[in-house]
């Protein structure tokens, strides 16, 4: 784990994001010093957890999971998916499909050890942070982090997506959802460390895969928030993810931006979803 220095930053941005996201306004964030894992949890550690406790993830508990249409086989689409999302059709619900098989029963995570692991929900990811003695970090923790020590940037690295033509992040190019050409070299998650880190040494924190965050998520909760370690609303219906994944794209999910938000239910999983955690000592 990293260790991350306590102090100030400028939380959110003005730029012109999702309003329903909640990215702004800007406001000075002050926070006790932490520690932070330097790479998202990938298929290993997951796998360690799992064989020590007997932990079943709630995506194999339901039996499915939502895996994005362009990964599922075409000849075995009618077999194994149970649905499309209303509005979202690139979204199925995959009979089989978990963190042990990504895209379906077909599929498994045999050479993908150091990939993030995915199809966690955020209950499932709180109990693998219990099991190591960790936590997720706050939404004001990840960000803190994920910048890097840069002030109001769009991204890790700075303001260029692609500086000097060079892909620093896995997300989508191409059309979506019909076309990713992969000019960043995938077209579905990658390894954990396949992109350089940012100034702290966090790898992945844009792009590849969502992380899941302690706080329920509200748009309008922190305006008049205490700046003081804030830990999230009391209460609400989804949490915060931070990051974007591979599947985002600026026509459809500009959200690989450092300050962009979004939510899912604390029991939903998808084939992009995943966490890294943080610990106080």
């Amino acid at each position: 784990m990293l260790h991350i220095p306590g102090g100030a930053f400028l939380m959110g941005t003005d730029h012109a994001g999702y309003p329903a996201d909640g990215e702004g306004p800007i406001r000075e964030i002050l926070l006790d010093g932490f520690f932070i894992d330097a790479e998202p949890v990938r298929n290993w550690q997951f796998q360690e957890f799992v064989d020590a406790t007997g932990y079943r993830t709630e995506a194999e508990k339901f039996g499915w999971s939502f895996v994005f249409r362009g990964h599922i086989a075409p000849e075995r689409f009618n077999e194994l998916v149970d649905q499309t999302v209303r509005g979202l059709s690139w979204w199925c619900k995959v009979n089989g499909a978990n963190w042990q098989h990504p895209e379906g029963p077909d599929s498994s995570i045999r050479g993908r050890e150091d990939y993030p692991v995915v199809h966690v929900s955020w209950n499932d990811a709180t109990a693998w942070c219990a099991w190591a003695h960790k936590r997720l970090p706050t939404e004001a923790e990840w960000e803190y982090a994920a910048r890097g020590g840069l002030e109001q940037k769009l991204y890790p690295w700075g303001d260029e997506l692609t500086p000097d033509g060079r892909h620093l992040c896995n997300i989508w190019q191409g059309e979506f959802p019909d076309h990713d050409t992969g000019e960043d070299g995938y077209t579905a998650p990658a390894p954990a460390t396949a992109f350089p880190p940012n100034a702290y040494g966090l790898y992945g924190v844009s792009g590849n895969t969502w992380e899941w965050c302690a706080d329920w998520f509200d748009a309008d909760w922190h305006v008049t928030a205490s700046p003081f370690n804030p830990q999230g609303p009391p209460h609400g219906q989804g949490r915060v993810m931070k990051g974007g994944s591979y599947l985002c794209h600026q026509s459809y999910c500009n959200r690989y931006r450092v300050a962009a938000r979004t939510s899912n239910t604390p029991d939903s999983s998808t084939t992009n979803i995943g966490f890294r955690c943080v610990s106080d000592e």
